[in-house]
């Protein structure tokens, strides 16, 4: 027998042509499962001015579609997030390509529902990435990015440019009115703002799998601005406030937990 669905997910699936991938996670996500477990789930794709079948695909799923004509991840999340119901207590975030699981989604918000944290992280990094998902470069950049996050700014993450997000809906209408990254610097402009608003943020691992398609990053470019967007943020504070100290804090020579 299903519990009464007492708290509802939306999720959001930013794609640019992923017309090869966006089904199979759609279709993946464990509603019955979560249904068990007194949640409910909406599915939200933003086509981001595709010129395959990406938005065809997911209508046949009977999924809700927004466009975002402007290209670029930032551009596309920022979208997404207007377009959230006033019922949604939960929001996530997954890319549409199939690398990440959504049938790992609860291990996510079941952080959020216990009260243990206001934002979660999927770590690959600390989780379980298989062959020929990550190649050595990305995965050292990664690493790079994600030990200067725990250092500067002093919050327990292990993979600060990862696709899978879970939001408080809280927390999440918090930074929104910040955001104004346009392409793959949207995940460290999260992060790094949402440390510096005060948010309790944690990892847990997650698997992550080769995409389907064609990826869209341009791992020199995108990295440059990747960079600067942890490096400026530093010195950033919500307008009118002081900057906030996140209270769960660690020492840098401590290994981040997962």
């Amino acid at each position: 027998m299903m519990n009464e669905i007492k708290k509802h997910i939306t999720v959001l699936i930013p794609c640019y042509n992923e017309a090869e991938g966006v089904g199979a996670v759609i279709e993946s996500f464990p509603t019955e499962r979560l249904a068990r477990y007194g949640f409910g789930i909406s599915v939200i794709v933003i086509d981001n001015n595709s010129t395959d079948t990406t938005a065809k695909v997911a209508r046949a799923y009977g999924v809700e579609v927004v466009t975002e004509s402007k290209k670029g991840k930032g551009n596309a999340m920022r979208c997404g997030f207007q377009a959230i119901s006033p019922t949604t207590d939960y929001v996530v975030m997954l890319d549409g390509d199939n690398t990440y699981r959504p049938e790992e989604v609860l291990r996510l918000v079941e952080l959020l529902d216990s009260g243990f944290c206001s934002v979660v992280l999927g770590s690959r990094l600390g989780g379980r990435t298989t062959p020929g998902s990550m190649n050595a470069v990305s995965r050292a950049g990664n690493w790079l990015f994600s030990h200067l996050v725990r250092i500067l700014y002093r919050v327990n993450v292990t993979d600060v440019l990862t696709g899978y997000f879970a939001w408080k809906r809280e927390a999440l209408e918090k930074l929104r009115p910040y955001l104004v990254s346009e392409g793959f610097a949207i995940e460290m402009e999260m992060v790094t703002k949402m440390a510096k608003l005060g948010e309790e943020i944690y990892c847990v691992p997650i698997t992550y799998q080769p995409r389907v398609g064609q990826s869209h990053l341009r791992p020199f470019y995108d990295g440059s601005r990747i960079l600067w967007m942890l490096a400026k943020n530093f010195f950033w504070k919500p307008q009118g406030e002081s900057v906030v100290v996140p209270t769960q804090q660690f020492s840098p020579s401590e290994p981040a937990k997962t």
